[in-house]
């Protein structure tokens, strides 16, 4: 995913998080695409994410943002 890529993922998880979460979730977001740039990005950090960003989610968004980190994430496991 690149930069633009990047940007727009976090725009579309921060409006979709709990009141006062953005800035977990950011770092979070932040962390991951940190590790994908230097190629460290792992199935495991994918494991710790999901259940983390879940947390932080509003309920009704969960099927909307899981269908899109889903794409994300089998975007990430064909490179």
């Amino acid at each position: 995913m690149d930069k633009q890529g990047q940007e727009k993922f976090l725009n579309f998880i921060l409006q979709r998080v709990q009141e006062g979460k953005e800035d977990e979730a950011k770092e979070i977001l932040t962390e991951n695409f940190r590790k994908q740039s230097e190629g460290t990005f792992s199935q495991e950090d994918i494991q710790v994410f999901i259940p983390k960003m879940i947390s932080l989610l509003k309920p009704e968004k969960l099927e909307e943002v899981q269908a899109v980190v889903k794409q994300f994430s089998g975007d990430f496991g064909n490179k």
